[in-house]
């Protein structure tokens, strides 16, 4: 895949003149109550991915381009809905930028037209979310094509850098490099450099550590990890399923009993293939799912009938620490537990504790494979760079690793215009 050094040698180091179009990943949680209450507009309570675009448009910027930048937030139906403006997000990239960032107020309109003609060099613009438009996500060619026309003659030249998009064939992903020079963004090219270690050359003993609440999320990346791992440790709500396929009571906890078998498949295979795989031993459980449900730790052999397991036990947590700070590469998706209550926070947090320990010293390769992970290190005070990698793309990380195409990816290998 060409990239932005490729692009800039071509070009003779510079890009004043061009207009970029940059397909980034801005698509943050907002806290909409809060800022109702407020009488304020979207409150970003977590600006991970704005913080992890800037470095590729800083680089833009510094070349001379004009830069144009692409991006959604949520899942609005193809029409405009103010609860996914991108405002606020624009907003905040001109805080990080140090410089302000102009915003056009549709994505391919007659606003976002005009700043595209009168951008200057070293100018960045916002356009409005890109899935304010039905042909972004059609899964008819014709019309995402003809969006992706209106969106490639805003520009000169095409940058991917959303990782978090880039399993999605979608206009401003897919078709628009087809229509523009493309080139991968330092974003999207540092998350594959970090994904082709995870499953060419990974430095051993490799462990894998999944959560989240469903086995059937995760059952690619199982089957596609559990010849690679030296040691899977499993936890979050997916566990109870596993915990089944044992025979031992899960109470009122998520089961998914249509993957009880699936899940008895994997345990014969990692003892068959010599894989570690690791389930609690202990679990935290309460009566109900809420914030203040009064919390008891058992054995996960016997979970009360009444019951619902919403973390791992300590004693977990601590078996699950001693595996992953004893790895050279570890790959975490997925929280132990509903890490938004302090109650069930501790098995993710401990989890989190010893990633960190991995990356010190350059020793090893700690991955958060994004999504809640990424989520859940943020919510519990951790600081980004305390980890060897923090995805932004949670899905797409799970495709990679299931050893999928990605559309993305694949349509910017070899020369498309």
């Amino acid at each position: 895949m060409k990239t932005i050094d490729t692009l800039l040698a071509e070009l003779g180091g510079d890009l004043s003149g061009q207009r970029v179009l940059v397909r980034s990943d801005l698509n943050v949680p907002l806290d909409a109550p809060a800022a109702a209450a407020a009488s304020s507009g979207p409150v970003i309570t977590d600006d991970g991915r704005v913080r992890a675009s800037v470095p590729t448009i800083e680089r833009l910027v510094g070349a001379g381009a004009r830069v144009l930048v692409v991006a959604h937030l949520g899942r609005p139906k193809g029409v405009p809905d103010p609860a996914y403006t991108l405002k606020p997000v624009a907003e905040r990239l001109g805080e990080l930028l140090g410089t302000p960032v102009l915003f056009a107020g549709d994505t391919v309109g007659d606003e976002a037209s005009r700043i595209a003609s009168a951008l200057q060099d070293g100018q960045v613009a916002v356009l409005e979310n890109v899935r304010f438009n039905a042909g972004e996500t059609s899964k008819d060619d014709a019309e995402r094509g003809a969006f992706a026309d209106q969106l490639a003659a805003l520009a000169d030249v095409f940058v991917s850098d959303g990782f978090g998009v880039v399993h999605r064939k979608q206009a401003s992903v897919y078709d628009v490099a087809t229509r523009l020079p493309a080139v991968v963004g330092g974003l999207v090219q540092a998350e594959v450099e970090v994904l082709e270690r995870l499953t060419e050359t990974p430095q051993r003993p490799y462990v894998v550590v999944l959560g989240g609440s469903k086995v059937s999320d995760k059952l690619g990346v199982i089957d596609h990890l559990i010849d690679r791992a030296d040691s899977l440790l499993i936890g979050g709500g997916m566990v109870f399923t596993f915990l089944k396929a044992q025979g031992h009571p899960v109470g009122t906890s998520l089961l998914e009993e249509d993957q009880v078998e699936v899940a008895k498949g994997y345990i014969d295979r990692a003892a068959a293939k010599g894989v570690e795989l690791v389930l609690p031993t202990d679990i935290v459980v309460a009566p109900e799912f809420s914030a203040d449900a009064p919390a008891t730790t058992v054995s996960a052999q016997a979970i009360p009938e009444d019951q619902m397991g919403l973390d791992i036990g300590p004693e977990s947590a601590q078996r699950f620490a001693e595996v992953i700070r004893a790895a050279r590469t570890v790959f975490w998706n997925g929280p132990m537990g509903v890490f938004e209550y302090e109650a069930f926070a501790a098995g993710t947090k401990v989890v989190a504790q010893a990633l960190t320990e991995v990356a010190k010293n350059g020793q090893g390769l700690s991955v958060v494979g994004g999504g809640d992970s990424a989520a859940a290190v943020r919510t519990l005070g951790f600081d980004d760079d305390a980890f060897g990698h923090i995805s932004t793309g949670g899905g797409a990380s799970l495709e990679y690793l299931e050893g999928k195409t990605l559309p993305g990816l694949s349509i910017l290998e070899g020369d498309h215009t």
